[in-house]
């Protein structure tokens, strides 16, 4: 009885009253902050797609504004509690500086992706030669890029890679070009191998007028005389085309007599006998 005597129950009313009142600040300040970050984050978002902004950096966009949001949402409810949060924050800070050390190469393909995503070098749907890969993009995230090859296998690709390297994207123009090279023997005629080259491209429709189809020699091989042949395609069309063309122009050699010589050297031996008699 004599403890319960000495306790100032006013006090310690006072006191529950106050942190009642804190804590319920507290609750009402998370509260009320999530709510408005998530109308801030929707209001951007809808404002980005409006403006036909790409769907990767919408999400994007929308997540990074609720994050910063609810650091400050928080760090005003801890201050209702009257937590110190310059502590708080840097240990937080420290704590980063620790992970990021530990995470470098994760936080190199996060930055990669936030590059990619805003400066937007390729897009989903755009078919890309990569880091040794041909294939069509799929999805673009914060950390790697998904890529289907022209053989259907599902490769991810870390956006350091993608950033650290060229990126030839055939799909950025509508039209492109294909580059092959025919080589041919030196007793052929050479107005008759360019015809040839002429009239297969002239004969297929997915070929173009204009740009028109270009053939010419290209240089004079060790073994071989060799043609440049160049049509202009639409980039949907650029391996159906470059494929069947490469079959068709063999074909149609082989019928007009033309032959593709295969590497070959003269070799000049010299025996020891003659040295010596010289």
């Amino acid at each position: 009885m004599d403890i319960l005597e000495k306790i100032n129950w006013q006090e310690v009313q006072t006191l529950s009253i106050t942190w009642m009142v804190k804590i319920l600040g507290t609750i009402i300040i998370l509260l009320v902050g999530k709510w408005i970050a998530r109308k801030i984050a929707a209001i951007i978002s809808k404002s980005m797609e409006k403006a036909n902004t790409d769907s990767t950096i919408i999400g994007f966009t929308s997540k990074l504004v609720y994050l910063v949001a609810m650091v400050f949402v928080i760090t005003a409810a801890l201050s209702q509690l009257g937590i110190q949060t310059a502590s708080i924050i840097t240990i937080v800070g420290a704590a980063g500086l620790a992970i990021g050390l530990a995470l470098q190469g994760a936080l190199s393909n996060f930055a990669a992706g936030i590059l990619i995503i805003f400066f937007r070098p390729f897009k989903i749907d755009d078919l890309l030669e990569v880091a040794g890969i041909v294939g069509t993009v799929r999805v673009i995230e914060l950390f790697t890029t998904t890529v289907v090859t022209l053989d259907n296998k599902t490769v991810i690709i870390p956006n350091a890679q993608l950033t650290g390297d060229k990126i030839i994207n055939f799909t950025e123009t509508e039209d492109i070009r294909i580059d092959l090279v025919f080589g041919v023997s030196y007793n052929d005629n050479i107005d008759e191998v360019k015809n040839i080259c002429l009239e297969i491209m002239k004969e297929d429709k997915r070929i173009l007028s204009e740009p028109a189809p270009f053939t010419g020699m290209l240089e004079h091989g060790e073994s071989s005389v060799n043609y440049a042949v160049r049509p202009w395609v639409k980039a949907a069309e650029y391996w159906p085309v470059y494929f069947d063309l490469h079959e068709k122009i063999k074909r149609k050699f082989d019928e007009q007599g033309i032959s593709i010589p295969f590497p070959q050297r003269d070799i000049h031996i010299i025996s020891e006998n003659k040295q010596e008699e010289k």
